[in-house]
């Protein structure tokens, strides 16, 4: 059977959703959380962000079903809504996001092992720069060999990855302490809207981060053996996630306080378990971090490689990123993603807090591309298009309103620094952009609001130079 036609079944596409999704952010959760949200605002954000994210989940799944023939999934859905200049900032969003992620990674992964290995201790020194940089290179190796092949890696590390974390669950249920869970639930000024509202706004980037991957399956739709796959398993991923999210960061608050979880090490989940069975448990936990993130990082470079591909074949990113290898594997692409992290991964010997910097600026990144899709769904439903005559649109065109408002508002939860840090990130992408119209001899001309876009990207990254040159905004 020639390599084309394998085609990645229900269980690999579930295994992609579930495996993006839960990589490093899930074993730090409780302690990223911690750092701004007591118990009381922990709850309240995680009813927000159930329901934006589910919300968001029925976009893609009701995406794929009325418009089967847009194959490259988030992409292709701010291309056909709001035209093409849109549809490459929203590709090209998510691709930054994607390889910024993987830089999280690294720093994650080496930090898990500097547990066992002092010498990469913090995982931002020179030694862990240059593991991370060999792990990059292997997982670029594995790709080349054909994006099947890596797949089905990255289902058998995401049935690993999980182990750990059902371990972690079923003991801190057993040691969770009520008196611990409510001490200071609301914070020290108690409930006020003020206080609350900011802890609720503090958590948003980090849920996000953790929940980035949940289009796992529509990005890598043109490659499913069914269409109606692919909905599912963003629908069966995203469900079970959600529960393993909530019950490890709320059943942390019941065996250590807040203050004391903010406090700890990179993962936290490790720390937590080691304060209730002892040093095993951190062993456990470090173990299966390994193992997660590897199998993430894996996930994460088909998607980063992927979606410069398909843009590059439909004619809106250069077309020298279409090439393939004898695998089908997208190597030009892949080149530019790996090489990109490499440099990035230098950055690190550079920032006092790479793995919150990098999450926080990859999910600041993908803001875009998720609100582009929710308004879509809103337009598909205003419009009747893709509808039969006569056919009910009400529940869908709740859903798309319900994701849009989720997608604004985190934006601005991810607040201003971060915005003008994306946006220095999206500017030189408007150069790629005309590059690639006049290397296709596309003769299009700008809209208005086209014009008006590029002129406030190019405004913010200049504001965001600014700020870094005076030191306003700090990384």
């Amino acid at each position: 059977m020639g390599e084309e036609e394998k085609k990645l079944g229900l269980v690999a596409l579930i295994a992609l959703v579930v495996g993006s999704m839960v990589g490093g952010g899930a074993f730090n959760l409780a302690g990223d959380i911690a750092l701004g949200s007591n118990a009381g605002a922990a709850i309240i954000g995680w009813i927000i962000t159930g329901i934006g994210i589910i919300a968001l989940a029925f976009v893609f799944q009701n995406l794929t079903r009325r418009k089967p023939e847009l194959d490259s999934g988030i992409y292709s859905y701010a291309k056909a809504g709001f035209g093409t200049f849109l549809g490459f900032n929203s590709a090209w969003g998510y691709w930054l996001s994607a390889f910024l992620g993987n830089v999280a990674y690294a720093t994650l992964v080496f930090s898990s092992i500097g547990y066992f290995i002092p010498i990469f201790e913090g995982g931002q020194n020179v030694a862990s720069i240059i593991g991370a940089s060999v792990v990059l290179w292997l997982v670029h190796y594995l790709v080349l060999r054909g994006v099947n092949s890596a797949a089905l890696i990255n289902t058998v590390a995401t049935i690993a990855k999980v182990i750990p974390i059902f371990l972690f669950i079923i003991v801190a249920i057993i040691a969770f302490k009520w008196d611990t869970f409510t001490f200071d639930f609301w914070g020290g000024e108690g409930f006020t809207w003020a206080s609350v509202g900011e802890q609720v706004r503090s958590m948003m980037l980090v849920t996000l981060w953790v929940f980035i991957g949940i289009e796992g399956a529509v990005v890598m739709s043109g490659r499913a053996k069914n269409r109606s796959d692919v909905g599912k398993a963003t629908i069966i991923g995203l469900v079970s996630v959600l529960l393993i999210y909530i019950l490890i960061s709320l059943l942390s608050l019941g065996i250590m306080s807040r203050e004391e979880l903010a406090d700890l090490p990179n993962p936290a989940m490790a720390y937590v378990l080691e304060a209730i069975v002892g040093k095993w448990g951190a062993i456990v936990i470090n173990f299966g971090l390994i193992i997660s993130v590897l199998g993430a990082w894996l996930g994460w470079t088909m998607f980063a490689a992927e979606l410069p591909y398909v843009t590059a074949k439909d004619k809106v990113f250069p077309k020298w990123l279409a090439k393939e290898n004898k695998n089908h594997a997208p190597v030009n692409s892949l080149w530019l993603t790996n090489g990109l992290i490499q440099l990035f991964l230098i950055t690190l010997l550079f920032s006092e807090a790479a793995y919150n910097f990098m999450f926080s600026l990859a999910s600041s990144a993908i803001l875009i591309p998720y609100l582009l899709s929710a308004l879509y769904q809103v337009k598909l439903t205003m419009t009747g298009e893709a509808y039969q005559s006569g056919e009910k649109r009400t529940k869908e065109k709740v859903i798309g309103f319900i994701a849009s408002i989720y997608a604004i508002w985190l934006v601005y939860a991810a607040g201003i620094d971060y915005l003008l840090l994306t946006m220095l990130l999206y500017a030189p992408g408007i150069i790629l952009y005309k590059w690639a119209l006049k290397e296709n001899d596309i003769q299009k001309k700008d809209t208005t609001i086209e014009k008006a876009l590029m002129v406030l990207f190019v405004v913010l990254a200049v504001t965001a130079i600014g700020g870094l040159i005076t030191g306003r905004i700090t990384i």
